[in-house]
């Protein structure tokens, strides 16, 4: 009885570890290099291209009130324009986030023109730890683009900073 304890033991343990490693949220990419993310809004459709074509696509949801350009801080829409991957968030509220480089200085200087803030922090980022379900695709956001946990896990592996993100209408 005690020679079966250790064994036992050593194979839940290494069936645990085995299961807590599938459960990573960091995945592995080693497919052709994203050379470019478009986003169409009215859509709700973002894209992630290589230099041979369209590597994947994604539903997405988008801010609270999506129709225009992102203006100022709190007005709930999503940015339109050119605009690059700029950094990541490995400890986001929501799962995984890339960063996007909104506000630019064109978006800064109107805002100032009108006394507001442009706001910032959109992310491209996975669902909520409550709350919301993510696999609503109603647009929740304050101006984020949202997608499910793991297809953020996705296009996290796939995407690196510096990646230009070109938003749509």
């Amino acid at each position: 009885m005690i020679g079966k304890f250790p064994r036992r033991f050593f194979l839940l343990s290494g069936i645990a570890a085995f299961l807590s490693g599938c459960a990573s949220k960091f995945r592995s990419y080693t497919g052709p290099e994203v050379t470019r993310l478009r986003l169409y809004k009215s859509e709700r459709i973002l894209v992630l291209d290589g230099a041979a074509g369209v590597l994947n696509t994604y539903p997405v949801g988008l801010g609270f009130a999506p129709a225009g350009h992102k203006q100022f801080e709190g007005d709930g829409r999503t940015p339109e324009g050119a605009y690059t991957i700029d950094r990541r968030n490995q400890e986001s509220l929501f799962h995984l986030s890339i960063g996007i480089s909104y506000p630019n200085e064109e978006d800064r200087a109107f805002a100032a023109a009108q006394g507001k803030s442009p706001g910032g922090d959109i992310f491209i980022h996975g669902g909520p730890r409550r709350g919301i379900d993510p696999m609503n695709k109603q647009d929740w956001t304050a101006g984020c683009i949202s997608v499910t946990d793991r297809q953020i896990e996705e296009i996290y592996a796939m995407v690196r900073d510096g990646t230009p993100i070109n938003i749509y209408a």
